[in-house]
Formats: C-alpha cells, sequence, structure tokens
C-alpha cells in the first residue's frame, strides 16, 4: 500500500486528456469503418431515402392548397402537436415546413439510435468481448477507442447530412435557397452528436452491452416524450429540455435558425468529456456501476436453460413492454378524435379506405395498430438474435461443453423471443384497448384492439424463425434479420400514406394478417405463418446443429 493510500491522502489520476491517451486513434478509426462498411452505408441511405421519398410525396398529396390548409387544422390539435412537433411551422405550411414538422422529431429518434449503436458497438461491446484488452496491450492509448468510435459517429452523421441536403436542395419545397435544405440536414447530425456523447457516458457506466445501450436509448425515449409533452401542452420550457426539442426549434424552411445547433455540440462536447474523464475511473471491462451481488445459492429456475434465458432477456422484456404501454396508450387517447381530425384530408381517407373498416377510427386502430407490432417485431429480432452475441463473446462454447445440447440452448432463447413478443402484443393492444375505448366511450375496443394485436403474433414467430434461419446457416449475416422489421413498417404503414402496391405489402409476414378491427378475422393466413414460423425455427436450429461455432 502506497503512503498516500495509508494516510488517506488523495491518490493523483491520469488526465483524461493528455496526448499519448489518443495513440492508435486514426488506426482504430479506419479499422472501424472497415467493420461498419456495410452498417453504416446502409443506415444512410435507408434514413435518407426514406426523407427523400417522403418529402416526395408531400408535393404530391398535398398540392392542393386546401388539403395543406386542412392539415393545419388537425396537426395544430394536442394530439397532432405532441406526435409531430412545435405549433410554429403551421404559421407558413409550405412543404418544407411539414418536413421539418412532421419528420425532423421522428428522424431524430433514429439517428440517435443510429449513434447509440455505433458507440457502444465500438466501446462498450469491445470491453464485453475482451477484444479492448487485446488492443490495449499494444500501443493504443486509453481514449482511443471511444475517440475513434466518435469520430466514426460524427463521420457517419455528417454523411446523413450531406445526403439529406443535397437531396433536399434539389427539391422545391420553399422559397429561401439552400439555406432551409443544410439547416435540415446539419440539424439531424447535430441531434446525433448529441446522442453519441450519451452513450459515450453511459458505455462507462455499466460493463455490458445491452445495458449501456438500453440506457442510452432510454434517454432518447425521454428525450422525445420530455418533446412531445412540451409542445402539447404548449411549454416551450420542458420542450427544451430535449435535443429533439433543440433541433426542431432550428425551424428549417420557416425561420432557419442556427443557433439551436450551438446546444446539441455542446452537449455533445460535454457529454464526450465526461466519458473520457470517467473511463479514468474504473477498469477496463468493468462499469462504474458495481454488479449487484446475487443470492448465494440459485434458484430452480435458473438450473436450466429456458430460466436462465428469461434472466437474462428481463431488463429489455421490461423495457421494451414500458415503452410499448405508454405507446399504446398514446394511441388510444386519440383514438375519440380520429374522425374529427382526419375526416377533411382526402389522403388520409384514401389510405384509411385501403385500410378498410366502417368507420374512420375501427380504420386509424387498424392502421396504427402497424407501428406498435413493429416495436414488438424489434424486440423479437434482439431476442432471437442473441445466441449469436453469446458465441461471439466465447460464453455458448462454455456452456455447450456441458451437457447442454444446442437445440436446448438456442430453442430457449427462441422461446423467450416467441413468447416474450406475443406478451409485448397483448401490453400494447391493451393500453390501445383501454385508453382508446375511454376516449371513445366504447368499452369493447378493450377486446377488439387487444385481439387486433394478438392477431400479429404469427406474423412476429415467422419474424423470429427468420432470425432462426439466419444464425443457424449464415450466422456472419444474421443481422440481415433486422430487414423484416424495418420493411414492414416502410410498406405496412408508410406505405398506406403514401400509396405503395398493394404487392409490396404482401412481401412482408405482417402484410397477410387481417387488419383488425377493420378487416373480419380470417384463420387461413394465421393457420399457414404459423407453420412457416414452424418449419423455419426447425430448419434454423438444424442448420446451428451441422455448423461450426463461430467466434470473432
Amino acid at each position: 500500500m502506497s503512503a498516500a493510500a495509508a494516510t488517506g491522502a488523495p491518490v493523483a489520476t491520469r488526465s483524461p486528456a493528455r496526448p499519448g491517451d489518443l495513440t492508435g486513434t486514426r488506426i482504430l478509426l479506419a479499422f472501424a469503418l472497415r467493420r461498419d462498411r456495410v452498417r453504416l452505408p446502409v443506415w444512410i441511405l435507408a434514413l435518407g431515402a426514406g426523407t427523400l421519398a417522403t418529402a416526395d410525396k408531400y408535393t404530391t398529396l398535398y398540392a392542393d392548397p386546401e388539403a395543406r390548409a386542412s392539415l393545419v387544422g388537425t396537426m395544430g390539435s394536442t394530439a397532432g402537436l405532441a406526435m409531430t412537433g412545435p405549433g410554429h411551422y403551421l404559421d407558413d405550411y409550405t412543404f418544407g415546413a411539414m418536413l421539418g414538422h412532421q419528420m425532423l422529431g421522428f428522424l431524430a429518434v433514429l439517428v440517435g439510435l443510429m449513434n447509440v449503436l455505433v458507440i457502444t458497438r465500438h466501446t462498450r461491446d469491445e470491453e464485453e468481448t475482451g477484444r479492448a484488452e487485446l488492443l490495449r496491450s499494444t500501443a493504443v492509448g486509453r481514449h482511443a477507442q471511444l475517440a475513434a468510435a466518435l469520430w466514426l459517429a460524427l463521420i457517419a452523421d455528417l454523411a446523413l447530412a450531406v445526403l439529406l441536403a443535397v437531396g433536399l436542395g434539389a427539391m422545391d419545397l420553399a422559397p429561401g435557397g439552400v439555406e432551409g435544405p443544410l439547416l435540415y440536414g446539419l440539424a439531424h447530425a447535430a441531434v446525433g452528436l448529441a446522442f453519441a456523447g450519451v452513450a459515450a457516458v453511459t458505455a462507462q457506466v455499466t460493463a455490458h452491452t445491452r445495458g449501456a445501450t438500453g440506457t442510452a436509448l432510454a434517454v432518447v425515449g425521454l428525450a422525445y416524450i420530455l418533446r412531445a409533452a412540451g409542445d402539447a401542452g404548449g411549454s416551450d420550457a420542458v420542450s427544451w429540455l430535449s435535443p429533439i426539442g433543440w433541433v426542431q426549434r432550428t425551424y428549417p424552411y420557416v425561420d432557419d435558425r442556427w443557433w439551436p445547433l450551438l446546444l446539441c455540440g455542446a452537449f455533445a462536447a460535454l457529454c464526450a468529456g465526461a466519458g473520457f474523464a470517467l473511463s479514468t475511473r474504473r477498469d477496463v471491462g468493468a462499469g462504474l456501476r458495481a454488479s449487484r451481488p446475487g443470492r448465494a445459492e440459485a434458484s430452480r429456475a435458473l438450473l436450466g436453460p429456458l430460466g436462465f434465458e428469461l434472466r437474462l432477456h428481463r431488463s429489455v422484456f421490461a423495457g421494451f413492454a414500458a415503452g410499448l404501454l405508454v405507446m399504446g396508450a398514446m394511441y388510444g387517447s386519440i383514438l375519440g378524435q380520429a374522425e374529427e381530425m382526419l375526416g377533411d384530408i382526402d389522403q388520409i381517407q384514401e389510405a384509411l379506405r385501403r385500410t378498410g373498416g366502417s368507420d374512420v377510427a375501427e380504420s386509424f386502430a387498424s392502421m396504427v395498430m402497424v407501428v406498435l407490432v413493429v416495436v414488438a417485431s424489434v424486440y423479437v429480432v434482439m431476442a432471437a438474435l442473441r445466441p449469436r452475441a453469446e458465441e461471439n463473446a466465447g460464453r455458448a462454447e462454455a456452456l455447450l461443453a456441458t451437457g447442454l445440447t444446442r437445440a436446448r440452448w438456442a430453442g430457449g432463447h427462441l422461446v423467450v423471443a416467441l413468447a416474450g413478443g406475443t406478451a409485448l402484443l397483448l401490453v400494447g393492444g391493451l393500453g390501445f384497448g383501454v385508453l382508446g375505448a375511454l376516449s371513445s366511450g366504447d368499452g369493447g375496443l378493450v377486446l377488439s384492439l387487444t385481439g387486433a394485436a394478438l392477431a400479429y403474433a404469427p406474423a412476429l414467430w415467422v419474424t423470429a424463425g427468420v432470425a432462426a434461419v439466419l444464425f443457424g446457416w449464415l450466422p456472419t449475416a444474421a443481422q440481415a434479420a433486422w430487414v423484416v422489421p424495418v420493411y414492414a413498417f416502410v410498406t405496412g404503414y408508410l406505405g398506406q400514406l403514401l400509396r405503395f402496391p398493394d404487392w409490396t405489402n404482401d412481401l412482408s409476414p405482417f402484410g397477410h394478417v387481417p387488419r383488425l378491427p377493420a378487416d373480419s378475422m380470417d384463420w387461413t393466413p394465421m393457420a399457414v405463418l404459423t407453420l412457416v414460423a414452424a418449419a423455419l425455427v426447425l430448419f434454423g436450429l438444424k442448420g446451428l446443429g451441422r455448423r461450426d461455432l463461430l467466434t470473432k
């Protein structure tokens, strides 16, 4: 023990910003760019192309000034402001203002998700798998990995900003030249960096990637909730507590304010600095928050693979359940106003007619139900791909060295994915139904909307089956399972609004589910989807049994 420690004197710590601590940043950044040479371009192109397609549709769907005027009345309601953004956009509702009002806050959440995943993948995940310790044994500084991850996030955000600015600049969305498109693009880069900074901090707190990612995503969700509450309640002070509120108040195509971007930059720099400083207070592979000591003896449930896997998934499931309950309640709270909100918009009416239903409320419920289902499918993919993470980390090899078979090991994770996804549908549908019944005065909506959500369970099982097949036969391509929920959202929800051809929706398993309560129940596609899901799961487990374990 040193004399300083023995006398209780403060122990000197390393400076978090010494030049030597950044040694190797450039090499690690080049390596990270190579690792994400497919992942990041897909993110950037998907976000950019989706925005440009939406902007193009605005110019055709709302070309009539009367349609835009009607939309202003709808979006000016409390529910409309909560789901979009501040009401100042409505003062001059050009196509550009429409894009900033309806898309900026929504896309900010997705950009935040991209940045959180980038940071945790290249920092905490590297430590959890042991690769960071190997790198640190060479001439690599303590802060090089976090610095490289932040540089990677900056490059991705700027690439997205350039794509949006160039693409939107080629469209005639509003008078004012290039300032509006450029500000719109940079607003996404700024909010992305803000959430990258948040992830830089959460990566120091917990020793597990899923914990760091979950905590950062909870901050993203809180930012959206604060923005929605402030805009709906007319309280700018609440909205100013959220980075999403900051970038929405740049008002691209309206006032073109640049200074709120400085708030995002300052917040990102502050969080990044805190991340560097906090990393000096912990050991490599550890987190600032000590793991809670467990019981001296494991419960009987933990002695089997299924019980153990339930324990691994429970925190992620709880977060998704809480989010879906709130989301369902939010949609249910405006269900009683659906006809008043949407009755005068011809384009929305056309989308609702394609959905079916005897009235606007039923059709609206059937259309937005897709959003709840897609969120539940995100959990299903995460849970079904969890065995791949366990395999990469080397933990699967230790388990399978015992009497545990591969089928029981991977099958337990799939059971959790299948049962957990179904339970999430129940929670989201129940929240939708209860608040929908209260807002409309129709108590029968509780059962009908809960049943409508549960009708999507076979489609969720097919999603898990696709992930199982990829993991079993093509483990290096397992991340391609994310195409299923993304495609389902694009075609099942946006496709209805943007009038995609019907065949595009038929390519998704969710497109074959009866859209209750607007449609009548048809058990044939439900039975077919269930059989397809069972076949995919069995085929995936067979592939797992025929290949070697892979680690990276």
